[in-house]
């Protein structure tokens, strides 16, 4: 089995729930597996896809349950007289940089409705590390902020949606919303580097 196979399958399709006429939108669509996938789930739910991509892929599917949007997905305007008031499904695998990530998710939260799901791919910076098999210093650091920056909106939304990360390949993240609140980010104050924590280290090392 294949990353692709691996992650998105099994956490992210054999993981959505039966919903009758749900709606999906899928953010990115490049080669067009995930829509595949999003296209039979609609068809076993009666549902109906929408995906939005900057490059033009309408014509890798005939089917009269999706629908393409050539456009940014942040083109909020112009959006808001394409795709339905709600949604059931989103799935984010467009731009993978911090500020894009947390605007359209914050964006397209309200529009989610409760218990819906959100899914953010590419929230694994590990295998992108100089040792590592993908060395690459732009999806090491974009995806490290991005992971960063989901932790920072759920410290303050911890009572609004649930939250899981999968790490397997480049990582992927399951939101699941529980109410229509949604808090601004938070910044997180660990006390890693405090005088506290370096003593502490310290008398380790002199220990051990």
């Amino acid at each position: 089995m294949d990353n692709y196979k691996y992650k998105i399958i099994n956490f992210l399709f054999n993981q959505l729930p039966n919903i009758n006429k749900a709606t999906v939108l899928e953010l990115g669509v490049r080669e067009g597996r995930s829509t595949k996938n999003f296209l039979n789930y609609c068809k076993k739910n009666n549902g109906k896809l929408y995906s939005i991509d900057i490059h033009d892929y309408s014509s890798l599917f005939k089917n009269p349950r999706w629908k393409f949007i050539l456009s940014r997905d942040d083109n909020f305007k112009y959006l808001d007289k394409i795709l339905p008031k709600s949604i059931d499904i989103l799935y984010i695998d467009s731009l993978h940089e911090a500020d894009h990530v947390e605007k359209i998710f914050y964006y397209y939260y309200k529009k989610l409705t409760v218990n819906g799901l959100i899914f953010i791919d590419d929230i694994s910076w590990l295998p992108y590390l100089k040792d590592q098999n993908r060395n690459n210093f732009y999806c090491e650091t974009n995806n490290k902020e991005t992971f960063d920056r989901i932790l920072s909106i759920y410290l303050s939304n911890y009572k609004n949606f649930d939250l899981n990360f999968n790490f397997f390949s480049s990582g992927i993240c399951k939101i699941t919303k529980k109410k229509n609140i949604l808090n601004l980010k938070a910044k997180i104050n660990t006390r890693e580097f405090s005088l506290k924590n370096l003593v502490r280290k310290l008398i380790k090392k002199i220990k051990y």
